[in-house]
């Protein structure tokens, strides 16, 4: 019989992507979501109030050198669908201000700031002639001019990719089949690298502190969530398997510790099965050990480390399917969660970044009944609680 690969599937967009992840618990058509979204999202492409973003819902946030925030791209609307609008926010004046626009319209991509304090700005997708279509090409925003410029095209289209910055400078990028590749910034050049055992769309990956790069969890090629995990090494260019999670799980977040550790914490297991579930996978043994559980389940939400190293999770959707403005604390010191303030409005896959002050910057998301929120919130660790943006 004949093995069946992920990349075989029909192409989808990055939004069509999630939402078949989380329509299939819900029960609802894709078209219906989309037509939902569309409704409330008109004019969120543009620069508006202080607190807006221009494309809320799969936009990326990052963490420049100066201490502003990049937010780029994302959802616009049911005409365009993907936004090439950028914008900065600037914690100082607690506002967001207008930048240089993308070279392509794109949802759904990945943004890593570079070690000369450029952001890459790879993949993604759009609508060409009404048809989704997943991007290959890629580009650079350079802080000093404000602006974006092509570089050179990734191997293959990723709609859905995940991103990390490596210890040499270079940035892997894991494809949502078994792919990846190499961005060399010197060269502006991508390059395949070693392929995985399977593919892990709707995973998560994380950089070690040892050089290597953890990626867990996901969806097979049969949309079955995974429990399993690899490792990839840089000096090899080669991905190895390592010991499975405890719990089969789609749409959780990873995120490294300050001991080295790697938390994974909540996501969805099979159809409308939200997890509470939380382990913590040791680098030097391999292996995954069960901590928690959570205070709530939650799904596509967002995790920061916290200076203190604590790791905050903040929104997603709970066990009801909803979208919940709810948020925990994990302490790494006790292995517990804790509650904490709760955002003023319900949001799934909003951004979250940490601010060099420590404060940490959500922007956008998605509600309930289709309600996109282009809002921006600052949780501040000290009180424990949100504050809106503008």
């Amino acid at each position: 019989m004949k093995t069946q690969h992920r990349s075989e599937r029909p192409r989808q967009s990055f939004w069509q992507s999630v939402a078949r992840a989380w329509l299939r618990a819900r029960s609802l058509v894709l078209a219906a979501a989309l037509s939902l979204i569309a409704a409330s999202s008109a004019g969120c492409a543009v620069l508006q109030a202080a607190g807006s973003i221009p494309g809320p819902v799969a936009c990326t946030s990052t963490l420049l050198d100066d201490g502003q925030v990049l937010i780029a791209g994302g959802y616009a609307g049911p005409n365009t669908h993907a936004t090439a609008s950028a914008e900065l926010y600037d914690p100082k004046t607690n506002a967001f201000v207008a930048t240089g626009a993308m070279t392509a319209a794109r949802e759904g991509h990945t943004a890593t700031r570079l070690e000369d304090g450029r952001v890459l700005v790879a993949g993604g997708g759009n609508y060409t002639n009404g048809a989704p279509t997943d991007l290959t090409s890629a580009e650079l925003y350079d802080p000093k001019t404000g602006k974006f410029s092509q570089t050179g095209s990734m191997t293959k289209d990723n709609g859905h990719q995940i991103a990390n910055l490596l210890a040499d400078g270079r940035v892997l990028i894991i494809s949502s089949d078994r792919s990846a590749e190499l961005y060399d910034p010197k060269a502006g050049t991508f390059s395949r690298v070693g392929s995985m055992a399977v593919g892990h769309e709707s995973g998560a990956a994380t950089l070690l502190n040892d050089g290597r790069v953890l990626v867990a969890g996901g969806l097979d090629y049969q949309f079955h969530e995974l429990s399993s995990a690899e490792v990839y090494n840089p000096m090899t260019r080669t991905f190895s398997p390592t010991e499975s999670m405890s719990f089969k799980r789609s749409m959780l977040t990873e995120t490294l510790l300050s001991d080295g550790r790697v938390l994974m914490a909540g996501g969805q297991a099979s159809y409308a099965d939200t997890v509470a579930v939380a382990e913590v996978f040791d680098p030097s043994n391999g292996m995954f050990a069960r901590v928690g559980p959570m205070i709530e389940p939650r799904n596509m939400h967002a995790a920061v480390r916290l200076v203190d190293g604590r790791v905050l999770l903040v929104g997603g959707t709970n066990a009801a399917d909803r979208a919940i403005a709810t948020a925990e604390v994990y302490d790494p010191k006790s292995a517990t969660f804790a509650g904490t303030g709760s955002m003023s409005v319900p949001r799934f896959l909003p951004s979250a970044t940490l601010l060099a002050d420590g404060r940490v910057l959500v922007v956008g998301g998605q509600g309930n009944a289709g309600a996109v929120q282009g809002s921006a919130e600052i949780y501040d660790p000290k009180t424990g609680a949100f504050a809106q943006v503008g």
